[in-house]
């Protein structure tokens, strides 16, 4: 008999992502949870035994939607998420915002290592109030984004991001920005939450409105968490304001390694500890002829 004929040729291996593409990768295909409560929902049920019993929870928050980030470009990505909060949603891509930015020396490669230049790119953009926060997290800075949030305002906060995105301590080297777009409050039980809504799937979380904001800081706030993006998951995320604050306040420095890549970045003067640390950014809705300053029409 005839030998058998030779087997078929091996396919060829798909080249691995570059690491600039990986996260795309991750999400290709996969589609983020829409609206205001749907994730947060997800969120707290999974955790409900994180919680505090004696506490009452209070969740505010509006939904920004998802983008993966195409290189070094998270504090860009996290600018066009927040921007969606402010009446402009689909009137600038990240590639527009990306050649302002180039254009006005804020970036080369997409990097933003200044929280100030990203409030002025801000409000070029968005024809925004961009409020810069400095001195940290905590105080009267933490009464100003608890406020800002409640009111369905986006707060862009860099921090150091491990590797399942969440806040970690390492000096700077894994710079990152996010942006917040909800709190959940721990409050004392001394408040009366009869008049506020309960969540109709998670009973425990109370979901009040603006108006409600005044009564519960009356009780003693316990606990703080923030919910919020960035641009490596498509996932919102749940961040005790405590540890996001310590690692937003420590960062000092330029990674080692992207310091010596051979690689253009635009540091300002100071480095990276006087760009960054103990910086954010509160973004305001404000009404201009955006059009006769060469902007994009608004969708």
């Amino acid at each position: 008999p005839p030998p058998p004929p030779p087997p078929p040729p091996t396919p060829p291996t798909a080249p691995c992502p570059g690491k600039k593409k990986l996260y795309q990768a991750i999400a290709a295909g996969k589609t983020p949870v829409s609206g205001d409560y749907e994730e947060a929902r997800m969120l707290l049920s999974q955790r409900e035994s994180s919680f505090r019993k004696d506490l009452q929870w209070a969740l505010f928050n509006k939904y920004v939607p998802s983008l993966i980030q195409d290189g070094p470009q998270c504090g860009l990505v996290a600018l066009w998420m927040a921007g969606q909060l402010l009446g402009t949603a689909g009137s600038v891509s990240v590639e527009w915002i990306m050649k302002r930015a180039i254009d006005r020396g804020y970036t080369v490669q997409g990097e933003m290592f200044s929280a100030q230049a990203m409030a002025l790119l801000a409000e070029e953009v968005y024809g925004c109030v961009a409020e810069l926060l400095t001195g940290g997290l905590g105080g009267e800075n933490q009464a100003r984004v608890i406020a800002h949030l409640s009111q369905g305002g986006p707060v862009l906060i860099p921090y150091d991001e491990d590797f399942n995105h969440e806040p970690c301590l390492r000096n700077g080297h894994r710079a990152h920005w996010s942006v917040a777009s909800g709190v959940l409050l721990g409050v004392s039980a001394g408040a009366d939450p009869r008049h506020i809504q309960s969540d109709p799937e998670v009973p425990w979380m109370l979901l009040p409105g603006p108006q409600d904001v005044p009564s519960l800081l009356e009780s003693r706030v316990e606990e703080v968490h923030l919910l919020a993006k960035q641009g490596k998951s498509l996932r919102y995320q749940l961040w005790a304001l405590e540890w996001l604050r310590e690692s937003n306040s420590q960062l000092y420095q330029l990674d080692p390694q992207r310091a010596q890549d051979g690689t253009q970045y635009v540091v300002p003067q100071g480095g990276v500890e006087a760009g960054l640390a103990g910086q954010v950014v509160l973004l305001h809705k404000r009404r201009i002829d955006r059009q006769a300053d060469g902007f994009p029409a608004e969708a």
